[in-house]
């Protein structure tokens, strides 16, 4: 008797990895790291926890510090999941609008070097 394939929950094209950076809401007057926190990110999104409640489909752009020296690198898109942890603190998937590769290249290049 042929098995049937069981349905999963990961329908990911690109990989997750662990990018943990200070970030902020771009155009806020917080200070990186007060209000939102950057958990992990793939070439399609990333997952952020905030304080701030979000609903499904809302515009964020956020700028991201990173240790290069570099600018801040903004990432924007739309919130595709939200997931209430406790009274001050959100779960959000964040889908960007376009996959930009060398933006994720720059974020993952800089974990890296950070695990090691």
């Amino acid at each position: 008797m042929p098995t049937v394939p069981q349905p999963t929950d990961e329908r990911r094209i690109f990989e997750r990895f662990s990018a943990r950076f200070p970030v902020k809401f771009k155009d806020a007057r917080d200070d990186y790291g007060t209000e939102v926190f950057l958990r992990d990110a793939s070439a399609k999104g990333i997952r952020i926890l905030s304080k701030e409640r979000f609903f499904l489909d809302d515009q964020l752009a956020l700028e991201v510090e990173l240790p290069d020296g570099g600018e801040p690198m903004v990432l924007g898109g739309h919130v595709v999941w939200v997931k209430f942890l406790n009274l001050s603190l959100w779960e959000l998937g964040i889908q960007f609008s376009q996959v930009n590769f060398l933006k994720m290249q720059r974020l993952f290049k800089l974990t890296d070097n950070i695990a090691l």
